[in-house]
Parts: structure tokens; sequence; C-alpha cells
């Protein structure tokens, strides 16, 4: 049956009083798009509930009306699975947010979904606690949406993705039941781990409203070192050198290719603390308990792998602000919209040791196709995944579907994946299967259909809705 959209409204007005509901003109131009490049789409309105049970309500009133939903965090995706869809209701979580509780004796924080993640580390800072999970949009994304596509970050090579600092977790299901699973127990194996359906599933089965976060020891010192290598040999010898003479302190690896450097520091403008030109560049870091014994433990690690030929040059932290310096190096990709133009961005994941091979392939086969194209490449190699910004610079307007067929046929054919921590969405959908194989793509959709049998909820990202809604 159509969806009577006056008699819907009229139920959603009734429900959700004043800045609750937004709709018609009143939808600000933020809820219209994410920052995936899909234009602006319309939707029939934008709920903003601020409570667990207000988010049921909004999604049982529209299950009830076959109203098609989508949930919205802080609009920072990359892949479109927060986009609007035309004549949906958006659920924004912007409006539940806050810190319920930090318990220091379980080193756990309970959190809404709609807290900036800033606003979490903060927090744990001040409470003598650390949140390892960090991102460039750090200031503007919610950790429900981190949530929502397990996102990894900078330090995932020592704390692992998002899911490693979930405990508990409560989330609406799609007919608009709430199911609460706060819990702060680091060892419970009573039952399924329910929470792993909902973390990374971008939307398509649940939307989370709470959260129970591992929060982990302050470190002591934070130590880094920004460095040129002459190849890609030596940053696996880097790698590996890192892995066993820094051990547990290793808290992020990250490589940036020379194409990478030049647009940063020449485009950009960002100053380089190294001299030369280099091949690739690497950014170390590591976190320890006490300056007095792991600070000259950093330094002796980088003079031994400099004296044996590692490292051809590197800048050495001296205190917190060359840290933020060096990372404002590898940050300076946030500026790449305002200096470089409208681009196609990629968040890849490979194996370590075919990187640079990749690389040089994607980039020929780029050119070989559009002889102007421009491509750099970065990302967090300790853990695997590569990031690429590419642009036709002969044109205005981007070829976004025949730079990621060539970026994403090179993935498929070094045995990558397609997402390593951004999500499937909707701009990497039809990649898909380019990473999962048919029985897993099947089994997707039998959970899709089986928790969202009516396909409502965020309907035609990731994969097909069960009612054959290809958005």
């Amino acid at each position: 049956m159509p969806l009577d959209t006056a008699s819907f409204l009229s139920r959603l007005a009734e429900a959700f009083p004043g800045p609750a509901l937004l709709s018609g003109t009143d939808i600000p131009a933020r809820n219209l798009h994410d920052t995936s490049f899909l234009a602006d789409v319309r939707p029939l309105a934008v709920l903003r509930p601020d409570t667990p049970e207000a988010v049921a309500e909004a999604v049982r009133l529209c299950a009830e009306a076959g109203a098609t939903m989508v949930p919205q965090g802080g609009l920072t995706g990359l892949a479109g699975g927060a986009h609007p869809i035309d004549g949906a209701v958006m659920i924004s979580l912007e409006r539940f947010s806050g810190i319920e509780e930090i318990d220091p004796a379980s080193s756990t924080m309970t959190v809404r979904a709609g807290t900036p993640l800033e606003v979490i580390q903060k927090a744990a800072d001040e409470a003598g606690f650390f949140i390892p999970l960090d991102l460039g949009a750090r200031g503007s994304c919610l950790i429900g949406g981190n949530i929502g596509t397990n996102a990894g970050g900078n330090r995932v090579i020592r704390y692992g993705m998002t899911r490693e600092m979930i405990l508990g977790l409560e989330y609406v299901l799609p007919d608009g039941t709430l199911v609460s699973g706060l819990n702060k127990m680091l060892k419970n194996n009573a039952g399924y781990d329910l929470k792993q359906l909902f973390i990374g599933s971008e939307g398509t089965l649940g939307i989370v409203t709470r959260a129970v976060l591992r929060m982990h020891p302050k470190p002591g010192c934070v130590n880094a070192a920004l460095c040129g290598l002459g190849s890609y040999d030596d940053v696996l010898k880097l790698l590996a050198e890192a892995r066993r003479g820094l051990g547990p302190m290793l808290s992020a690896f990250e490589v940036m290719w020379s194409d990478y450097w030049q647009v940063v520091t020449e485009t950009v403008g960002v100053r380089s603390p190294l001299d030369g030109e280099h091949k690739v560049y690497v950014l170390l870091e590591a976190q320890g308990l006490d300056e007095e014994i792991d600070g000259p433990r950093f330094m002796n690690w980088i003079e031994k792998v400099y004296e044996a030929g590692i490292v051809e040059d590197a800048a050495i932290s001296q205190s917190l602000s060359d840290v933020k310096r060096f990372w404002g190096l590898r940050d300076a990709c946030a500026e790449f919209m305002t200096k470089l133009g409208p681009h196609c961005a990629y968040d890849i994941g490979l194996p370590v040791k075919r990187m640079d091979e990749f690389a040089d392939a994607c980039r020929a086969r780029l050119i070989a196709e559009m002889p102007e194209a421009l491509s750099v490449y970065y990302g967090h190699i300790g853990d695997g995944n590569l990031h690429i910004v590419a642009l036709d610079r002969a044109v205005t307007e981007q070829p976004m579907d025949r730079i990621s067929g060539i970026v994403y046929n090179t993935v498929r054919d070094f045995g990558g994946t397609v997402s390593a921590e951004h999500g499937i969405g909707l701009l990497k959908k039809r990649y898909l299967p380019y990473t999962r194989s048919a029985e897993e793509l099947a089994l997707m959709a039998r959970i899709k259909a089986a928790l969202d049998p009516a396909g409502l909820l965020n309907p035609g990202k990731v994969i097909d809705t069960p009612n054959g809604d290809k958005t």
C-alpha cells in the first residue's frame, strides 16, 4: 500500500514535537548528503530522537507505515552509507549525545551514540584513561557511526579496530524493538555475541543507541619519528624491526609515497622536517609508560635502524608539539578537497608486501586510461590499509565510475579488499563481489532478510534488500 505522506507526517509530528522533527524546507543542508560526493537527495523528514526509547518509537512508527529509514550520525562517511534516500525518513542521533558513566574499576565508559569521538577522547583523558580510536574527523564524527562502520584509524596496529573496544551495545531492530546488552565484562561467553552483528553493519541491521567502550591506560609518554626511506623493501624491513624492537610500544606505522609527499608539501604547503627527497616516508609512533626509560629506548632503536642503512633520514620528536607537527603531514589529506578540487577517494586493504607493486600498477593503469591522471598513495601500512586519492586533471567533473573501475579491478587482481575501514554503503556495493564469495554474500542477504524482512532500514546499502529494492 502506498505511503499516505500527509497522515504519516502528522503522526510523526504528534510523537516528535518541536526540534525533534524537521521536514520540507526546515531540513538543513547537512542532512541531504554525507562526504561521498553523491548528489543531494531530499528526504521526507529528519527525526532527531534524544533517548533510546524515542529511537525505538521512531523506528516502530516508520515500520508500521512502511516508510524507509536511513540512520545518520556525523555524516563524515565516504561510502554513502548515511546518504539520504528519496522520500525516506532520516533518523539522526545528533541530539542523543553525552557520556553516561566512566567506571574506573572496569576501565569502561558508557556513551550515547550521538557523542562526538573527540568528546569521548577528552573525557577518557581527564579520567586518566585513553581511547585509542582516532580519526581525522574526530571532532565531527559520532561514535554510533564509528561503530556502524567499524572504524579503524591511526592506531589499529596496536589496539585493533573499533570492534575491539566495544564490550556492550544497545540497539534498535528494524521493527522498533530496543535490545540492551550494555555488558561491562571483558569475559562474557553466555550465548551468541549478538553485538558483533551490528558493529560494521552500516545501519542496515539495526541502529546503535548506546555503547560500553573499553578504555586503556593513558600512555606515560609518546615518541614519534618521521623517516625518509629509499625503497619499499626498506619499509618492510623497518616495519619488521619496529615490531621486534619496539614491541607493544608501537602504536602507529603510517606510510606516504613520494606522490603524496609532493602534494602535501608543495600544493597543500606543509613544511617538511626532512631534507632532500625520498621514495617513501614513514611516520612511526610509540607509546610508552615512562619517558626516562622509553624515550632513550626509542632513540636507541632509531639510531640502530639508521646505522643499519634502513632509514636514509629521520626527524625525531623532542616534544608533544613535534609529535603533532609530524601527524600534521599525515593528516594534511583533509585539505585535498580544497587544494586539489573534486577527486575520488579510496580505502582498500592489501597484503602488506604487495602494496608498492599495487601502487605502481594502479598508477600506470590510471595514466594509460587518462594521461592527465593524478593519484597519490598513503595509509596505515602496519595493518594493511592503503588510501588512494585520484583525479583526472584534464576534466572538471570527475569520471568516478571510470576511476573506480580501474582502482577496484586492480585491487581484485592483487587479492585485496575494496574496503578496509570506511564500509561499503552505496559507492562500493557493485564491487563487493570482488572481495566476498557468492556464499558469503548469500549469507549476508539471509541475515538481512531475517532481521529486516520488509527491507525498510537503510535499503539498498551494502547488499540488495529483501523486497528487491536495488537502490
